[in-house]
């Protein structure tokens, strides 16, 4: 299996994956996302502040995961008031249960800490929350949403 970091060049691949990986959280694609998809993953891998790791196996990519970097106000837990969010993470179903999840996890967090940055989050479905817990990361109950 090979690890790399995604490019524009691979942009409608990783559409392509995040709609697998919503696909496959249960959320139902009832509209079509690749304009938006697309601008998100131009912009986010051109600026810099999106870190996408592609595992590749017979140059079939079977999981992928990225980090965002986000800047907030300064606080007296987060001196520079950067944080990096974990999302996109998918593995596909046959590869499951092999460490693929960690190892890119692990690359995620490397280059959280690269960029000098010390608190991250994420969001775990069910099926995810284990390798997270199991890496280390905390349930913390400090998030309220509002949708409208």
């Amino acid at each position: 299996m090979k690890y790399r970091k995604a490019n524009l060049d691979d942009l409608y691949k990783l559409i392509d994956l995040r709609k697998k990986q919503l696909v496959d959280e249960g959320i139902e694609p009832n509209i079509d996302i690749d304009t938006e998809l697309n601008d998100f993953f131009i912009n986010k891998l051109s600026d810099g502040s999106l870190i996408q790791w592609l595992v590749e196996d017979n140059e079939e990519i079977i999981a992928c995961g990225a980090v965002i970097f986000y800047e907030f106000p300064p606080t007296y837990t987060n001196k520079s008031g950067k944080k990096a969010y974990i999302t996109n993470m998918y593995t596909k179903e046959n590869y499951r249960g092999q460490g693929i999840a960690t190892n890119l996890l692990t690359k995620l967090v490397d280059e959280t800490k690269n960029a000098g940055i010390t608190k991250i989050w994420l969001g775990a479905s069910k099926l995810g929350r284990p390798v997270y817990k199991k890496f280390g990361f905390k349930e913390t109950d400090e998030w309220l949403d509002l949708n409208f």
